[in-house]
């Protein structure tokens, strides 16, 4: 007689949401919106191009939904980051984590720097505004800090986001180095 085979279980829908998800994330993160590939990110998630525009309808749709992932990975990461803290030793807890972030995680970073870029259509920017001003107003929460504080963080922030999408973080570049330490300091 001969063995049965053994079948994987089947997955919910949002559960192959969520693959898909994770795998526009990486595509997207490489090649942007216009250069982002469903085909490809079908085949990264093992399933059909036409059960992608099952699930998110376009592209676009798509695009959309990462951006959202991205920004509340993000936020989340904050959030978990401060752990209770507030004022200057959340903000602190906050850029480290952050900092580590990009280190560790090039997807997210280029997933951020893609979604700017795609800010020229207005239901992206609409979304990318949502999200950051989440990431704005929680900040000003826990720190309770003045504006020109919180703003001096979020800079500090785009800054090192240039710096790591130019993959200057460990490099030997004096002036990158620099500017890294100055983030790294409170002013």
């Amino acid at each position: 007689m001969p063995p049965m085979a053994v079948r994987s279980p089947r997955r919910s829908a949002e559960e192959r949401r969520e693959e898909i998800l994770e795998a526009a994330l990486a595509e997207f993160a490489a090649h942007g919106l216009e250069g982002g590939s469903t085909e490809a990110i079908a085949r990264a998630a093992g399933i059909s191009q036409p059960y992608v525009f099952r699930l998110f309808g376009t592209k676009k749709q798509l695009f959309v939904a990462t951006i959202e992932r991205c920004m509340s990975g993000t936020l989340e990461m904050m959030q978990t980051a401060a752990g209770g803290l507030r004022g200057e030793e959340a903000l602190h807890a906050i850029g480290q984590a952050y900092s580590d972030r990009l280190a560790t995680d090039p997807i997210y970073l280029h997933s951020q720097m893609q979604a700017y870029a795609a800010c020229d259509d207005a239901d992206i920017r609409e979304v990318v505004r949502r999200g950051y001003g989440e990431l704005v107003e929680y900040v000003e929460r826990i720190s309770e800090l003045p504006p020109e504080r919180v703003s001096h963080f979020f800079a500090k922030g785009m800054l090192l986001n240039v710096i790591a999408s130019m993959d200057l973080l460990g490099a030997d570049e004096g002036w990158a180095q620099r500017l890294i330490e100055g983030c790294r300091t409170d002013v």
